[in-house]
């Protein structure tokens, strides 16, 4: 798990990490000498550099802050890589699968200033990049849901997130805008496919959790106060003071004996 020197404070003082420097089962990394001012593009470094920090490793499975795992990792590389023959695996968007779709979606929602996604979706076009449309199948979509990547570590998938991550450092951080020129760029110089699988797969194996600095502004959850609950002894209470009417035969018998004593009166006083 890679942190910064900030996080690493933040969980000392919550007595979350020790000098072991593990949560659970994971290895916590810190970052030092981050390149960038931004906390996002600093990110993407072992996100899609991740075979240069680790350069012995066979596989490895990215997911976000936000996410946790739940699912083995083997079956995770099982279902997507391996059943499918495949090097590379990443979640298509819920919603989207154009990127000029996405990046106008990216501008209404302020992910990056507009004039820098402008220059980036400009030079794509220039670069020969087109809207999704049939004529791409069976590639299903140009966006990705970028926050969990299967990967095996070739040389053909090591250069594809080293041009990928090059895209990061030159244009914006948002790396959906970047994914399919790059990629397409790939599968037309080499017989090399990625496996992008459905995003409801993905929330399989991950579920979504929230970053520190939206809890925190997060409002507290709302108390709701019950009333005490009554005790046996004021209920027994309650129905000792309370007469109970006398109903179905006793209170027709009693009726009866009620008239029969009145017209014994009336007899009496006629005679």
């Amino acid at each position: 798990m890679f942190i910064d020197k900030e996080t690493e404070a933040y969980m000392k003082n919550k007595s979350v990490l020790d000098d072991s420097k593990k949560v659970g089962l994971w290895r916590l990394l810190v970052i030092h000498n981050v390149p960038y001012s931004d906390a996002r593009r600093n990110g993407k470094v072992p996100k899609l550099l991740l075979h240069r920090i680790f350069p012995n490793v066979r596989y490895s499975l990215w997911i976000d802050g936000k996410l946790q795992l739940v699912v083995d990792p083997y079956q995770i590389l099982e279902r997507f890589l391996w059943r499918n023959n495949a090097n590379f695996a990443i979640s298509r968007h819920y919603r989207r699968y154009d990127v000029f779709v996405e990046a106008e979606a990216n501008k209404a929602a302020g992910k990056y200033d507009n004039s820098s996604i402008d220059a980036q979706v400009d030079f794509y076009k220039k670069e020969g990049l087109t809207p999704y449309s049939e004529a791409k199948l069976p590639i299903t979509s140009d966006v990705p849901e970028g926050c969990v990547l299967i990967k095996e570590h070739i040389p053909i998938t090591n250069l594809f997130t080293c041009l990928w991550f090059n895209e990061v450092d030159r244009f914006t951080s948002r790396d959906q805008l970047s994914f399919g020129m790059v990629r397409d760029k790939i599968m037309a110089k080499v017989d090399w496919h990625i496996n992008m699988f459905l995003d409801c797969e993905r929330r399989n194996f991950v579920i979504q959790a929230y970053h520190r600095d939206l809890l925190e502004h997060m409002p507290p959850p709302v108390v709701i106060r019950r009333p005490p609950a009554l005790s046996n002894t004021n209920v027994r209470g309650r129905n000792q003071g309370k007469r109970t009417p006398r109903r179905g035969r006793d209170r027709r018998s009693g009726s009866r004996r009620h008239r029969r004593a009145s017209a014994g009166n009336r007899d009496s006083t006629f005679f």
